[in-house]
């Protein structure tokens, strides 16, 4: 059986040797293990997907104890729908055996948030002129008014506000190993949020064409 993805939460950055001897930034994910807690069908559901369930929690509500008493599966605090491949059967557990080095996957997980922050920082802007008096212009992002007509700002208008905190997925990510014995995989470069965060890692739906002729 093989399911598109896992759940499992981000352990830090730090760097490996791939293959060819060269030295990766890469992040340590531990994915799974994850239970298969509920199977949907298109007879009864309108689509097919596998429910996996990951992380423990001591205390359960009754209906969540009753969800996962289905199939058998200990106290999960997290579930996600993925798309199956093949058959699966509750109480399935599945871990790190599902990706292999060299494959391409995409993880989404959700950034770190900024709280509040300026035009210079959230959108890169480059403040006002240092000189000729203009002691309060260095961060000022400057005008955003567009005239009598219409005599509004328009929406999506670059400006202050809150930063981070968002869901954010990054692609094509290569796998460069994993420890199936601690259930951890190495992924070459950056993902998006802090160490202990829970991120989706599954495998990569666009593989750009750069990549695809590594």
């Amino acid at each position: 059986m093989t399911i598109e993805g896992l759940l499992g939460r981000k352990l830090g950055t730090l760097q490996v040797f791939d293959d060819q001897g060269r030295l990766r930034g890469a992040t340590a994910i531990e994915a799974g293990p994850c239970w298969v807690t509920q199977l949907r069908t298109a007879e009864k559901d309108g689509y097919e997907a596998v429910q996996l369930g990951y992380g423990g929690k001591k205390r359960l509500t009754k209906p969540a104890a009753g969800h996962l008493a289905a199939s058998g599966a200990p106290n999960l605090r997290h579930l996600a729908e993925f798309r199956p491949d093949a058959d699966a059967a509750l109480g399935d557990r599945i871990g790190v055996e599902i990706f292999e080095p060299g494959q391409l996957v995409d993880v989404t997980a959700t950034s770190k948030g900024r709280g509040f922050q300026g035009g210079v920082r959230r959108h890169h802007f480059r403040g006002g002129p240092r000189t000729h008096g203009q002691s309060d212009r260095h961060r000022a992002p400057g005008s955003i008014g567009a005239g009598t007509t219409p005599g509004r700002v328009f929406k999506g208008t670059r400006m202050a506000g809150h930063m981070g905190a968002r869901r954010s997925t990054v692609r094509n990510l290569e796998v460069l190993g994993r420890n199936e014995e601690r259930g951890v995989i190495f992924v070459g470069g950056s993902v998006p949020g802090p160490a202990g965060g829970l991120v989706r890692v599954r495998r990569a739906r666009a593989v750009s064409r750069a990549r695809a002729a590594r």
